[in-house]
């Protein structure tokens, strides 16, 4: 019953030797894990991922019919915009892809800068817009609308988006013209 399975002269019971031979594996394995536990790719911080609640975040007026709330990552800016009926978000472009899906409410979007073709964007439909592409907007009725840009609108970050922070004229008129 007595045997050399130690390799050094000593003897040992089989079945104590499977026992001892089955914990070094376990602690092989145990090793293995700590080691991959001790340097394992940077685990994703705090400071990288962020939650929200929309309802606690501030709301910049940019003008009396435009306001705004935003969340920014390191490529992509989600807005929510609030606009009043009549608002008008004047003709622009930007490099900034942009897709913008209407919560509530109701917007006219005049699209390209010769002849602008028309497009009215209701609660619950998505405009896609690609980079570059000339567009305005008039809220047909009070408005809820996520805007999402990637990149990030940094003339939205750093408050050079003059073109929202005046008061425009009343486009309730502007959007029964086309």
């Amino acid at each position: 019953e007595l045997g050399d399975f130690s390799g050094a002269g000593l003897p040992i019971r089989p079945r104590l030797w499977h026992n001892w031979l089955s914990a070094v594996r376990g602690a092989s394995a145990l090793v293995r894990v700590l080691h991959r536990i001790s340097s394992p790719e940077p685990p994703l911080s705090h400071a990288q991922v962020r939650h929200y609640r929309v309802a606690d975040l501030p709301k910049e007026e940019l003008n009396p019919r435009i306001s705004r709330s935003l969340i920014t990552g390191e490529r992509t800016m989600l807005a929510h915009v609030y606009l009043k009926k009549g608002a008008l978000v004047p003709m622009h472009s930007h490099d900034n892809e942009q897709i913008t899906y209407v919560i509530e409410g109701a917007l006219q979007f005049r699209i390209g800068d010769d002849g602008p073709q028309a497009l009215v964007v209701r609660s619950g439909e998505v405009l896609h817009l690609p980079s570059n592409v000339p567009h305005e907007a008039v809220a047909l009725e009070d408005t809820l609308d996520v805007d999402v840009f990637t990149p990030p609108r940094q003339d939205w970050l750093d408050g050079t988006d003059a073109y929202l922070r005046t008061a425009a004229p009343d486009a309730v008129a502007l959007s029964e013209e086309g």
